[in-house]
């Protein structure tokens, strides 16, 4: 059985807390088998909230410019699917998608709860930023919208208004400014840049 049905299992979500185990648990009852088994793997937990967290601010992502398309669909699966594969099936992950796509409110304790789980680990927060802003950018346009729902999702993550813009150039929202890029001064020389 995956990690994400052995925590899930008997309403298991909820041990995880914070609006991820609510939202695990809620669905405990529709979508998972009870195995007898609790969550007592700290690493195994923190696994399935980052998972279900992801799934939400994704969805979220897609729908913040007011239409999901099949492209931004598209997207989240090739993203998303191949890190998910082994921990969810993908009629679960789905199911998730599908209710937190039908509105781009709410994601603010979702991505305050990943925040918290990550603060220490930022490179993991800007991953997952990145791979927002694939999704936003999957249908070829990015909307005035989807810029502030991802500033606000930057904001929660605690990451700099540089770091945003980074991201944000490197998906060609912007003219890409090579230094802004690798996160460095115009002034840094180049043997500094080499290495």
């Amino acid at each position: 059985m995956s990690v994400w049905g052995k925590i899930i299992g008997g309403g298991a979500g909820f041990a995880l807390g914070g609006p991820i185990g609510a939202l695990l648990g809620a669905m405990a009852g529709h979508a998972f088998v009870d195995t007898g088994e609790r969550p007592t793997d700290t690493r195994a937990r923190k696994q399935v909230a980052f998972t279900a967290g992801v799934i939400v601010l994704a969805a979220k992502t897609a729908k913040a410019d007011g239409v999901v398309r099949e492209e931004e669909n598209e997207a989240f699966r090739k993203v998303f699917n191949p890190i998910l594969r082994d921990e969810v099936k993908e009629s679960e992950v789905a199911r998730v998608f599908d209710i937190a796509k039908k509105d781009s409110e709410g994601f603010e304790p979702y991505a305050q709860q990943l925040a918290e789980m990550f603060k220490g680990n930022p490179a993991v927060l800007e991953e997952l930023l990145n791979c927002l802003f694939f999704i936003a950018k999957a249908d070829n346009v990015y909307h005035p919208k989807e810029n502030e729902y991802l500033e606000s999702v930057a904001e929660i993550f605690g990451l700099s208004e540089a770091a945003f813009r980074r991201i944000r150039a490197a998906h060609g929202v912007d003219k890409p400014d090579p230094y802004e890029i690798l996160g460095v001064s115009r002034d840094t020389s180049d043997d500094e840049l080499k290495s």
